[in-house]
């Protein structure tokens, strides 16, 4: 049971989590916090948070559990604005997609890596945003994958794991370096092809014949284009070192199967695409 919860960033995550607890009755009480008054008001009559608060330092002012939610763009800043405000029970964690970063962060504000900060990330997620878009089941058999560092205390790790565990959430630990060179493979590369892909489709002259005959293999592939593009730039830029190594990966290969095209080379082709279905079949489970 956390008696206070405070979420800084109440959008489809932090919105999510919030129903998620209410409904497994592992919360007390639930302060929101964000620079969009509207989006907090909608938030409370929605029932996802019991009160709101536009000053960072008010919403974590006797939290024992602080979520930040809010763009990795903007972390350093936050974290600089509750330093001094966190009650000394209070356990700190994050939903960031990029790690490093927001361990750097904290570290550069902090001094140090504080024990009780344990830095997560739920892999989950819809290409909407807003605390309208968020529901209760959106973690349920998702993972969440925290990165705990040597600073932590285990008690913070355990409060941690327990309440993404209580959302229907699988957990699992991964070095900080290690998550953003995955998630860098699995999840930002898949979102900076879907953006080029339309970008370049809709720079065609005949764009408007293109998309109408675009079949549901497009609208699959592309579905993740529709998310909110300030967040991606920011995820992408702030894990830019393990993104750019993986496109470098990625052009290698296309160019290849590009060359292999141009040449009419049958067997390459079909083996790109042999090797493609049979890792999608064997590796990737929903």
């Amino acid at each position: 049971m956390i008696p206070r919860l405070a979420i800084l960033g109440v959008g489809l995550i932090g919105g999510s989590l919030a129903r998620a607890l209410k409904r497994a009755q592992r919360v007390g009480e639930i302060v929101g916090c964000g620079r969009n008054e509207d989006q907090l008001r909608k938030a409370v009559e929605l029932g996802v948070i019991d009160r709101y608060t536009t000053d960072p330092a008010e919403a974590v002012r006797g939290a024992d559990v602080v979520v930040l939610g809010t763009p990795v763009s903007a972390m350093r800043a936050v974290l600089a604005s509750i330093r001094d405000h966190l009650a000394p029970q209070a356990v700190l964690t994050d939903v960031g997609s990029a790690k490093g970063c927001v361990v750097e962060d904290a570290r550069a504000v902090f001094g140090g890596l504080p024990e009780r900060f344990v830095p997560g990330h739920p892999i989950a997620g819809t290409e909407k945003s807003g605390v309208e878009a968020s529901f209760a089941e959106l973690f349920e058999h998702r993972r969440v994958i925290l990165t705990p560092h040597v600073e932590n205390a285990a008690p913070a790790v355990d409060l941690v794991r327990t309440m993404w565990l209580a959302t229907g959430a699988q957990v699992v630990e991964m070095g900080i370096r290690h998550h953003d060179e995955v998630l860098a493979a699995t999840s930002h590369l898949p979102h900076v092809l879907a953006y080029t892909v339309v970008d370049t489709l809709a720079a065609m002259d005949d764009r408007a014949e293109i998309f109408r005959y675009a079949a549901g293999g497009f609208r699959d592939f592309t579905r993740i284009s529709a998310s909110d593009p300030a967040m991606w730039r920011d995820i992408c830029l702030a894990n830019r070192e393990c993104l750019v190594a993986v496109i470098d990966e990625y052009v290698g290969n296309l160019q290849r199967l590009r060359a292999a095209l141009a040449a009419g080379d049958e067997p390459t082709v079909y083996e790109t695409f042999r090797r493609a279905k049979h890792a999608r079949d064997n590796f990737y489970r929903e």
